[in-house]
């Protein structure tokens, strides 16, 4: 239990949508420590979507996690992409201790009101 009292602590943000996943690590204050997207990794088009661009993506954040000294760290995931099971996969298999992941995707209650019905 000693190991986890010096290690630092950090939340990594995943937004992964239809057209990219971008991941951003943080301190525990929310200052940004780093982050990645498919497009900055050079993939263009449909393939930012993919679920190997987004493993690429969680690879880069794990190990940038572990450079900094950072081994315990909260998951908050938003989007309804391909790339969410596949990221926390990898994350949990680099070595970094998972302590909580929440699901933060919006989700609409009623949604937009109707059109009005059309009278002939």
């Amino acid at each position: 239990m000693k190991l986890f009292k010096i290690c630092k602590k950090g939340v990594i943000y995943i937004n992964s949508s239809f057209n990219n996943t971008i991941s951003t690590l943080t301190d525990t204050l929310g200052n940004t420590i780093s982050w990645f997207s498919s497009g900055a990794l050079g993939y263009k088009g449909s393939k930012k979507s993919t679920s190997l661009a987004s493993q690429i993506i969680s690879e880069k954040i794990a190990h940038s996690a572990l450079n900094h000294n950072i081994k315990i760290i909260d998951i908050y995931i938003k989007g309804i992409g391909i790339g969410r099971e596949t990221t926390l996969r990898i994350i949990n298999n680099c070595g970094l201790f998972i302590r909580s992941i929440t699901d933060i995707t919006p989700i609409s209650h009623n949604g937009c009101r109707k059109k009005k019905q059309r009278r002939v």
